[in-house]
């Protein structure tokens, strides 16, 4: 009787074991990048040189300020729009402006301008639209800025 017992309670634990699920089997999910979004800056070229002077202008903006300037004397972009925030951190060595684009759906335009402790200057910047697929990134290639055209997905990952 003793092991007609122990083999019975053997084989309920082995039922319930069966169809007892421990884990889910739902796979987890991943945004997969979409390379199928509209591109915003598809008319315009792949490198924009950009004037130090426009910059400049461009920090010195408060909040409400309508922009409307040609960002490269030579270049095709002339941006639109209205600053929607502006911040100056550790008394003026880091300012930054944020400008929400009227003629580039959905884009806004973030610039810094850090000023190190020796008095040099850098400016730091994108365009970019999260509804689009490419995206402009302000660079300093030997002290001339430039916007270059690049890829949403190598700057963002989800």
């Amino acid at each position: 009787m003793k092991n007609f017992r122990t083999s019975a309670i053997c084989v309920c634990i082995m039922l319930y074991s069966l169809c007892a699920t421990a884990q889910n089997n739902n796979p987890i999910p991943v945004n997969e990048p979409d390379l199928n979004k509209p591109k915003l800056f598809q008319g315009l070229p792949d490198n924009i040189p950009v004037s130090l002077d426009n910059l400049n202008g461009l920090i010195n903006g408060q909040p409400g300020l309508a922009v409307s300037l040609s960002l490269s004397a030579t270049g095709p972009l002339h941006f639109e729009g209205e600053v929607v925030s502006a911040a100056s951190k550790y008394g003026n060595s880091i300012q930054s402006v944020v400008i929400r684009s009227t003629n580039f759906n959905g884009a806004r335009f973030t610039i810094s301008k850090i000023t190190g402790e020796d008095g040099t200057t850098m400016y730091r910047g994108r365009i970019l639209s999260l509804q689009h697929g490419d995206l402009y990134e302000l660079q300093n290639k030997n002290g001339n800025y430039s916007l270059v055209k690049k890829n949403f997905y190598d700057l963002v990952n989800e």
